[in-house]
């Protein structure tokens, strides 16, 4: 947030910051001792975000996770209270379920959520989505390149360190990885005939999805974020989804 904040205190009022509370942070070590969503934590939290990004409103605060021992009704309630007081513009979720998104929404209207969604991971198609669309909530996934494997970079024989937690994750098992390298071959064939990148042409699907759906993907990489940003001047014609439905 301090790095935020410095960069775009030139431009504070051309950008959407958004950031997120919901862990329960040591102060001094910075280690995370588990959740914490208490209406007095997350104002705490909100007063300390708004100093390190040097700013007067945060555009969108999200619960980080959702906090099984504090209710979201009241977790919605102390957002709601930042909101009238001009500290916060918007209340936002991550990985919150059906139930718990209406429950919220009643007490203060979620303007987002944030959670996974790709070619390889589209389980909220089933039930969150078409939430979303009813209640007006705008959808923002995370690891819309499958955490790097849509993108080509990953096979079967790619090492992850034990600090990557893709090495945990049981579709990046070598198995799991060489079973669905015919997904990134055939998104490979597909992007090839388009003239785009596989990672455009996975960003550019979850983008045709849903005109409320802002997808989310990581880079440390100012070339691939170049490249990233290409996938939003990329035109899927129904013909063309319907090739990538097909190869899955």
């Amino acid at each position: 947030e301090e790095l935020v904040g410095e960069a775009l205190a030139p431009v504070r009022d051309q950008v959407v910051i958004a950031t997120k509370f919901g862990f329960d942070i040591e102060s001094s070590t910075r280690l995370q001792r588990g959740l914490n969503s208490r209406p007095e934590h997350i104002r705490q939290v909100a007063e300390a975000s708004l100093q390190r990004l040097r700013t007067d409103r945060i555009d969108l605060f999200y619960q980080h996770r959702v906090d099984p021992d504090v209710p979201i009704e009241d977790v919605a309630g102390a957002v709601k209270d930042l909101i009238r007081e001009g500290k916060v513009k918007h209340f936002g979720l991550s990985e919150a379920g059906v139930r718990t998104i209406r429950r919220a929404h009643a007490v203060q209207p979620v303007a987002a959520l944030q959670s996974e969604y790709s070619l390889w991971w589209r389980e909220p198609e089933q039930e969150v989505l078409p939430a979303l669309e009813a209640l007006g909530i705008g959808f923002v996934p995370f690891a819309p390149l499958g955490k790097g494997f849509l993108t080509g970079a990953i096979d079967a024989n790619t090492k992850f360190d034990s600090a990557d937690l893709r090495s945990i994750v049981p579709r990046f098992t070598p198995e799991a990885r060489k079973a669905n390298q015919v997904l990134v071959e055939r998104i490979g064939e597909i992007a090839g005939r388009k003239g785009v990148t596989r990672a455009q042409l996975a960003l550019a699907w979850v983008l045709a999805q849903r005109p409320w759906i802002v997808p989310i993907p990581g880079t440390t990489q100012r070339h691939r974020l170049e490249e990233n940003l290409g996938a939003a001047d990329i035109v899927l014609t129904r013909a063309d989804l319907d090739e990538i439905d097909a190869a899955l």
